[in-house]
């Protein structure tokens, strides 16, 4: 079974924002990457791979995996 993947929302400093889905790792790797203040940065998803300047990002928006599919009880 491939890992669980997150939406993420990110924001760019030109208005647009880019959705993507990504898995524990490849988040876990963006934040890090935000925290250091890297410049560019690699995100590699099922679909495709996006290289963002991470200097023109202004918010990270990560879905709440909180949220189920279907009915819960009766």
């Amino acid at each position: 079974m491939a890992p669980e993947a997150t939406k993420v929302e990110i924001g760019l400093g030109i208005g647009q924002v880019v959705t993507a889905r990504l898995d524990e790792e490849g988040l876990r790797k963006l934040r890090k990457a935000l925290e250091n203040g890297d410049d560019w940065h690699e995100l590699r998803t099922d679909e495709e791979t996006l290289v963002i300047n991470l200097k023109t990002v202004v918010f990270l928006r990560v879905a709440d995996q909180s949220h189920s599919i279907g009915f819960a009880g009766s």
